[in-house]
């Protein structure tokens, strides 16, 4: 009376370890993300005018000191300006942005994040014509150990310990394979209610691989919001899901 797509799935019904669950996706990997060629790899610039807020030799005028002020009102530290190489622009099509490069498991950029610092633009964010489906940041993920998956680079940047950012609601292929494929035994999903619906697909689909998994409920509130020690306690009193525990969260009991 199981149901299941997978080798995985069918271990864990049986309460087969841990350890014997990944062994058997080792050698079978997930069809629908099969790795494999994938394409070229599309090449992706940082803005011409991009400065990094961590060159000790900056030009610190009244743009500089609006940038550390921003990020610091959503929880930036010196520490994570470093970590994850954030800069701003202070002209042209980027001018009163910040921007968050992000790179592909050998540190080659393949996408950046641009988010204003001006309360009077009506343009919040610009990013490069390019493809999100990348893995955000990989050199940063470790695949051996729980990965929690949050929508936006400031969540990830409060959550701090292997928080991968899904660029919005939906997890890209690429981000799929990665996990469905990996050694990452437990996954955390940290999203807005507005993708509830979304959040409860990927528990069925990780839970049929044979994944371990979480629902945050973060109730209205962002990771970055929350903070890091309270997304932290918040995240150590979920519990895992299984069959009967996603129907009760789809159906409100």
């Amino acid at each position: 009376k199981f149901k299941g797509k997978t080798v995985a799935a069918l271990l864990k019904a049986v309460g087969a370890p841990l350890s014997a669950i990944e062994k058997a996706r080792s050698y079978v990997k997930y069809s629908d993300f099969e790795e494999g060629k994938q394409g070229q790899t599309e090449e992706v610039s940082l803005p011409e005018e991009y400065i990094s807020l961590s060159d000790e030799n900056i030009k610190k005028d009244w743009i500089w000191e609006r940038a550390v002020k921003y990020l610091a009102s959503r929880g930036i530290t010196k520490g994570d300006i470093y970590k994850y190489k954030i800069g701003y622009c202070r002209s042209k099509k980027y001018r009163n942005m910040v921007i968050f490069p992000l790179f592909d498991e050998k540190g080659i950029l393949n996408y950046f994040i641009a988010r204003s610092f001006d309360d009077k633009s009506w343009v919040k964010y610009r990013n490069p014509q390019a493809s999100k489906n990348i893995v955000p940041n990989e050199h940063l993920i470790n695949w051996d150990v729980p990965v929690i998956l949050v929508e936006g680079i400031f969540d990830a940047v409060a959550v701090k310990r292997n928080a991968l950012p899904l660029l919005g609601k939906t997890i890209q292929k690429a981000v799929m394979r990665k996990l469905l494929n990996s050694n990452a035994g437990k996954i955390y999903l940290a999203l807005d209610k507005d993708a509830q619906d979304e959040a409860y697909e990927y528990c069925e689909m990780f839970l049929n691989q044979g994944k371990e998994v979480y629902l945050v409920d973060i109730k209205r509130k962002d990771p970055s919001d929350l903070g890091f020690e309270a997304f932290t306690n918040l995240l150590h009193s979920t519990l895992p899901l299984d069959e009967g525990g996603l129907l009760a969260h789809k159906l409100g009991i």
